[in-house]
């Protein structure tokens, strides 16, 4: 049995193909202006990659923020759900779920059997996400997967005192005008970043293990962070964390697809 998942986020889509409960192959890009159009332009990809076609997938689930508009999906569910379901798939151990993507970050706790028990999310404010992360790395001169690696070499941290996305954009302007030290700013950034996780998750009710999906999840720096103010080590997963919503999502599709054949 062959089965879809598709992520279609702010920043990126994904798309992930599942063979008899194994990964057979993902893809990632950049999010189109169409939401349907980077759906299909990631399965494309993939079903390119792998010499499959449309109709070789049973079943496809479509998730994220655009999952309504994918136009191959046979269902879609929430991202909430399928981030739970696939980071709890790959690390059994997992009771808690930071998902920090483009627009919006949440804490969500999961069962033993990786279903969703309760989740907080941040989507009224800009910060923190990987859309505002894009913007101060920006603002820095620096590519956003360089303002991890160029927060570890802060001698002296900034601290930041607004977590509002546009106040802290301006301290960032008042500080490089000041002549600080990029590394320094870009240190504060995390720092302020894992913070406002932190109070998210303390909402939510933080039941170890950890572990982070979404493209935040790379931003070595907010890693380093927020293990140091949870006094944890995050569960380290053996695929790319930006994926893990579309692994939930194919999930879904198995089960959904199994469900078919045995009414047949």
């Amino acid at each position: 049995m062959i089965v879809a998942g598709c992520d279609v986020g702010s920043l990126t889509t994904k798309a992930v193909i599942l063979k008899d409960d194994a990964i057979l192959g993902s893809e990632l890009i950049r999010s189109r202006a169409s939401a349907g159009q980077s759906a299909v332009d990631v399965m494309d990809k993939l079903l390119k990659t792998l010499d499959l076609t449309y109709s070789d997938i049973d079943y496809c689930v479509g998730t994220g923020y655009g999952r309504y508009v994918v136009p191959f999906a046979d269902a879609n569910v929430s991202e909430i759900s399928c981030h739970g379901r696939g980071a709890h798939w790959l690390a059994p151990t997992l009771r808690t779920i930071i998902d920090v993507g483009g627009q919006d970050f949440k804490a969500i706790k999961v069962d033993d059997q990786g279903f969703v028990e309760d989740f907080r999310m941040n989507d009224k404010c800009a910060a923190g996400t990987g859309r505002s992360l894009e913007i101060m790395a920006r603002s820095l001169g620096v590519d956003i997967s360089q303002l991890g690696p160029l927060s570890l070499e802060a001698s002296n941290p900034v601290a930041l005192n607004k977590p509002c996305c546009v106040m802290t954009q301006i301290e960032i302007r008042h500080l490089i005008f000041e002549g600080k030290d990029n590394a320094d700013i870009a240190a504060g950034i995390s720092n302020i970043t894992a913070r406002s996780i932190v109070f998210l998750l303390h909402t939510v009710g933080l039941q170890k293990d950890i572990g982070m999906t979404g493209g935040v999840a790379k931003h070595i720096g907010i890693v380093n962070c927020l293990e140091q103010l949870l006094e944890t080590t995050f569960v380290k997963f053996t695929v790319y964390p930006h994926i893990i919503g579309a692994v939930g999502a194919a999930l879904f599709a198995a089960d959904k697809a199994k469900k078919l054949r045995n009414l047949t």
